[in-house]
């Protein structure tokens, strides 16, 4: 059972958002570049096959992630048909800074999309439709005549920290800024790194017509359309998130023009056609439509059928994410957690993030474990199995040890960068069973977190839906539900935001009348962890405790960062 990320020991970039790892590069074939990985899942031929027989109807899903691009067909009926993955590298010009070649996109978009194809044996005209998904906030800059003019900065990059002080500076503050765009400015964010652009590359500036995200650098070669989709348009921190159309006041305030971005859509919308050069290209026909599609974080909640009120899910993989629908705008004045529309039309969504969830448990294996991840290889066993079977010998609330889980600082609900994990309570009485146990324990309490929040703002939360790679473990699928105070789920559906927008172009081709009856008809629930009470009961006494450590501890973390 693989169910969490298990390779050896590499360098590994964990302030992530999102639930997936992000290898930091490896090699070089010409000078300054790392070669451009390539590995094809499900398909070992690029080109698409000839097929004859009656046309079907097809969808497909593509994500541009950090690691790699995917994508995914699927049937009418939401049947998987084939998938493929190209991966990519990275680049680290600076301590802080993380960016891309969006051509590497482009060039993995073909790829996986023939690999696709050739798989699955699908004709180019029962591909119908296309939904968009890709990593949130980052920056591709074009100029006029739609070239690259520089790398694009990534959702992890952290170099602007003066710009968000500015942004808050040009709209009287923070509580301002929350206002106008339901979140505060954060340096993985879009209009932070526009801003960044400005006061540090004026020439680049000066040159910029347009700023794309990710996915929609893609959309534009594949239609020709600068556009994007009220769930990434989110993240850009551009969008009055509350009436779904960009910020004139807060443009104005920046002094950027509307111009520079996109036309805004619904995500089910159909925002163009493939040109005649992309579909041949990809093997596909210019009938061929390209819908709005999500951002990651929302397009990975369709795929899980997180699309009706009351809800949520809870995704450790990396990081770790606490998703919920709401069917009416809930913006946290305190901007702990963000509010974004979501991919469902007029609907949006509530998120929290923490950084080091299973990338916690990850660091535990790769550095104390090592003896034990041998073994694990000699006996053909997952080194995880092994790791839980220990856990689970230890009591509940593992005889007073807590785990702060801020080994990458920390998102929310504090937005820490100087937040330390750590252990406390320690005991000579402790083993490695009980640390094993307190990290799961903490991780969950540090989720709980964003549920507090949520049910602050008074945003139902009835089902609790488990995915990443921490719902792969039945032991830690009961620590949330005892902690959560809720029954956890899972689904049968584990591929994601590719598979969420596959559902989205299903939508926006008419295969079905809107994406709640899409999922409707393709997800269903699978299996249930029910509350064990007296867990839950001792959990809800600690719980408190484990928020006040944070509040005795971040001076200290502070002083400690100033250390080095």
């Amino acid at each position: 059972m693989d169910w969490l990320p298990n390779r050896p020991p590499r360098r590994y970039n964990l302030g992530s958002s999102h639930t997936f790892l992000t290898p930091m590069g490896d090699g070089h074939d010409t000078p300054g570049k790392p070669p451009v990985r390539r590995v094809l899942l499900r398909s070992q031929n690029p080109t698409p096959e000839p097929s004859t027989g009656p046309t079907m109807s097809a969808y497909l899903g593509i994500d541009i992630g950090t690691s790699g691009t995917k994508t995914l067909a699927i049937a009418e009926d939401g049947t998987i048909l084939a998938s493929a993955m190209v991966t990519y590298p990275c680049y680290f010009p600076k301590p802080l800074w993380s960016e891309q070649d969006p051509e590497d996109w482009w060039q993995a978009t073909i790829k996986s999309v023939r690999a696709t194809m050739a798989k699955a044996k699908l004709k180019p005209a029962d591909v119908k439709a296309i939904g968009l998904s890709g990593q949130m906030h980052g920056s591709v800059f074009l100029d006029k005549n739609d070239k690259v003019i520089r790398r694009a900065i990534l959702w992890n990059d952290q170099r602007t920290a003066a710009e968000c002080a500015e942004m808050e500076q040009r709209v009287g503050g923070r509580a301002n800024l929350i206002k106008l765009v339901a979140n505060p400015a954060l340096t993985g964010f879009t209009a932070p790194k526009i801003l960044w652009l400005r006061n540090n590359e004026p020439k680049h500036f000066e040159k910029t017509r347009k700023v794309l995200l990710p996915k929609d650098e893609i959309r534009r070669r594949l239609t020709g359309e600068y556009a994007t989709e009220v769930s990434d348009a989110s993240g850009m921190l551009l969008l009055d998130v509350a009436n779904r159309s960009w910020s004139k006041k807060l443009l104005s305030a920046l002094e950027l023009d509307i111009d520079l971005l996109g036309k805004c859509y619904e995500s089910e919308e159909v925002t163009g056609r493939l040109t005649p050069e992309a579909a041949k290209l990809l093997g596909l026909t210019t009938d061929c439509v390209v819908v709005g599609g999500a951002g990651d974080c929302a397009a990975g909640a369709v795929g899980n059928g997180i699309v009706t009120r009351g809800v949520l899910s809870t995704s450790i993989g990396t990081s770790g994410v606490m998703f919920v629908h709401s069917d009416e705008v809930k913006i946290d004045p305190k901007g702990r957690v963000h509010t974004f529309c979501h991919a469902v039309r007029g609907r949006w969504h509530m998120m929290g993030v923490n950084l080091c969830a299973g990338g916690s448990l990850q660091w535990f294996r790769n550095e104390l474990c090592k003896a034990d991840i041998a073994a694990a290889k000699r006996a053909k066993r997952e080194v995880y199995d092994i790791l839980t079977d220990e856990a689970q010998q230890a009591p509940v609330g593992s005889h007073g040890l807590f785990f702060l889980p801020y080994l990458s600082g920390e998102r929310t609900p504090h937005a820490d960068p100087d937040a330390r994990g750590c252990f406390v309570g320690l005991t000579v009485a402790h083993t490695r069973g009980h640390m094993l146990r307190a990290i799961m324990e903490g991780v969950t309490y540090s989720m709980r977190d964003s549920l507090a929040i949520f049910e602050e703002l008074g945003v139902p939360v009835r089902q609790i839906r488990a995915s990443g790679g921490g719902s792969r473990s039945p032991f830690w699928r009961q620590i949330q539900a005892d902690v959560f105070g809720r029954k956890v789920v899972t689904i049968n559906s584990e591929e994601g935001p590719a598979y969420g927008v596959a559902l989205l172009a299903a939508v926006g081709a008419g295969a079905f009348k809107n994406i709640e009856e899409a999922c409707a008809a393709t997800i269903r629930v699978v299996q249930e962890t029910p509350v064990n009470r007296p867990a839950k009961n001792y959990y809800d006494r600690a719980f408190p405790l484990y928020q006040k450590l944070y509040c005795s501890l971040k001076d200290d973390f502070k002083a400690i960062s100033k250390l080095g």
